[in-house]
């Protein structure tokens, strides 16, 4: 588990991203860090769902919090939907 001075720079940090995502009716909540300093979320409302959910994370979450926090080593979205599942 990661320091409670990480977390909360992690968490400062998601609150800058977040109105990004809501700008686009989106949303996401922060489930943990885990002993790999990868962070992991929940992303909701319209990015939930979203085709380009991953991309979203990855191009923009990830890099935005590996620049506030460079300890991160990743950002993982714990409800991911597989969509090749749904075809």
């Amino acid at each position: 588990m990661a320091d409670a001075q990480l977390e909360a720079t992690v968490k400062e940090a998601l609150e800058m991203f977040r109105p990004q995502l809501q700008a686009d009716g989106g949303d996401m909540e922060f489930v943990c860090i885990d002993e790999e300093n990868k962070v992991h979320l929940n992303l909701t409302g319209a990015c939930g769902s979203c085709p380009m959910a991953l991309m979203t994370l990855k191009m923009g979450v990830e890099r935005y919090l590996k620049d506030a926090c460079p300890e991160i080593s990743e950002v993982v979205q714990d409800n991911a939907v597989n969509y090749d599942d749904m075809m």
